[in-house]
């Protein structure tokens, strides 16, 4: 497991989108074209799973629960599933935490992409990638 911790002034939906979408980017440098898949989403308030057979998706009101944790500096820890990598990402407060079932090179690039994303004021996030994990945002 890696962590950072970091001061970032960027509000709590970008630095969910900016996480998740650097843990995509790096996962797939070995996974492929593997789908990106949340397995499962724990707030404090309640924990999120797929319904069978249905992927889960980033709702308004899940989005909701888990950027008031954020802002109250309680965890969110997200299991994503991609190709034959599992991850465990949390997040609670300023710090990150990543943790990888079988490739630790990946933590190692999520953590050192994530150093350098959120200290930035306009972090570099691929527009196409909301749509597949928001639905019609």
């Amino acid at each position: 497991m890696k962590n950072l911790e970091f001061d970032s002034a960027l509000d709590s939906r970008k630095k969910l989108m900016t996480i998740l979408f650097w843990t995509n980017r790096k996962t797939a440098r070995t996974e492929g074209c593997a789908p990106f898949l949340l397995k499962k989403i724990v707030t404090d308030k309640d924990t999120y799973t797929p319904e069978d057979p249905k992927l889960l998706k980033l709702t308004n009101a899940i989005i909701d629960d888990i950027l008031e944790s954020m802002d109250e500096n309680k965890p969110v820890k997200f299991e994503i599933a991609m190709g034959n990598e599992y991850i465990t990402t949390e997040i609670e407060g300023n710090i990150l935490s990543v943790n990888t079932e079988n490739n630790l090179e990946i933590e190692d690039e999520i953590i050192e992409k994530l150093d350098q994303e959120l200290n930035k004021k306009y972090p570099s996030v691929c527009e196409s990638f909301k749509p597949r994990v928001t639905p019609n945002e």
